[in-house]
């Protein structure tokens, strides 16, 4: 019964996956009010399960330390991610979600999550002290990772999309790769921090389990499945509608930075920027460079090219977030200020999804 209680959001996802199994076509032709209905029940039930995704990603953290913590909660949302947005992109077959996505995810993640934790933890804390070899790794990474996978292919003729998308695959998991191992060998103390931990805190620390490592999977494999039904809704829901075209992509990134949202935000709190540094920038990167090799792999296996060029508006706003965390992560302290800039981009780029 302890277990259950523990695990009942997992139980409501496996049950929704029955029901909406039993009822999915029934509700499809039952009207627009229906579908929406239906679409925000399982937004809502991915959501709290991409949360379960996140604690037992924060229990094998405890275990393991700094870096591989955060980096354990980022591949895992990313692995959310892909699995998604591949069910979506089969339903949709829009040569622009990926692209978006991905875009969407490095916005809500450096803007969204940075700069709401710098906010809280600048309110609480003041200015909160963090590794400065960190930030300068990760924005040096993501401007090449974005530049080549991203901004290049705009130059990229159509006849040579093909090579061009062999060489992406293979340069990024290079990159990632390689800065994996800077990560976590040669330079770990980058991305680490000294933060003192109570004696009860340490104490109380949970211990990595087998236990864990299976429930994030099954929590994973549950939010596929799910994804699986609300790819349905959403497609039937857009159909007609005035929404914009890529909302689809927004709400992929936003279910998979879900648990690293609320990850970070407890790290700001608890006045440690690092971790939140390193799920912000940590998460875009790895959304960079995991995300695109596998959709790109998708592209060639299928014959349709993808289309990874941002537009003007979505690289002038990449170039203006990159520019202001090069400048506010200069020091190694963050403050409500700085936070405030990166949040103000975020609102930028929800008003610009509704306007452009």
């Amino acid at each position: 019964m302890k277990f259950l209680m523990h695990e009942k959001t997992l139980l409501l996802a496996i049950m929704a996956a029955f029901g909406f199994g039993f009822y999915e076509h029934r509700l499809l032709v039952a009207g627009n009010a229906v579908i929406w209905i239906a679409f925000g029940v399982l937004f809502g039930v991915v959501v709290f399960t991409s949360m379960r995704v996140a604690h037992h990603a924060e229990v094998l953290a405890q275990r393991l330390g700094e870096p591989f913590g955060t980096m354990i909660l980022t591949i895992s949302a990313v692995v959310v991610e892909v699995v998604m947005l591949v069910i979506l992109m089969a339903h949709s077959h829009s040569p622009t979600l990926a692209r978006d996505t991905v875009y969407s995810a490095v916005m809500l993640d450096i803007n969204g999550i940075l700069g709401l934790a710098a906010i809280i933890g600048g309110v609480r804390h003041g200015e909160q002290k963090y590794n400065l070899d960190s930030a300068h790794s990760y924005i040096a990474m993501l401007l090449v990772a974005i530049g080549i996978s991203m901004f290049i292919p705009e130059f990229i003729v159509p006849a040579a999309w093909k090579d061009y998308s062999i060489f992406t695959i293979a340069i990024t998991i290079l990159l990632y790769f390689a800065f994996l191992r800077i990560q976590t060998i040669e330079h770990r103390y980058f991305f680490e921090y000294d933060y003192a931990l109570p004696d009860d805190e340490e104490h109380h620390a949970s211990k990595a389990t087998l236990t864990h490592v299976l429930l994030l999977i099954l929590s994973v494999v549950m939010i596929g499945i799910l994804a699986e039904f609300m790819s349905a809704f959403l497609g039937k829901g857009m159909d007609g509608s005035s929404l914009p075209m890529a909302l689809p992509a927004v709400l992929v990134a936003l279910v998979s930075a879900s648990p690293e949202i609320l990850t970070a935000l407890r790290a700001a709190r608890a006045d440690r920027m690092q971790t939140a540094i390193n799920i912000a920038l940590g998460a875009s990167l790895a959304t960079v460079l995991l995300t695109i090799p596998v959709i790109e792999t998708y592209a060639l296996i299928s014959g349709e090219r993808i289309d990874m060029a941002m537009t003007p508006l979505q690289t002038a706003m990449v170039a203006l977030t990159l520019f202001a965390a090069l400048i506010s992560l200069h020091d190694g302290e963050t403050n409500v200020l700085e936070g405030t800039i990166h949040f103000s981009l975020f609102l930028t780029f929800i008003t610009l999804l509704f306007l452009a």
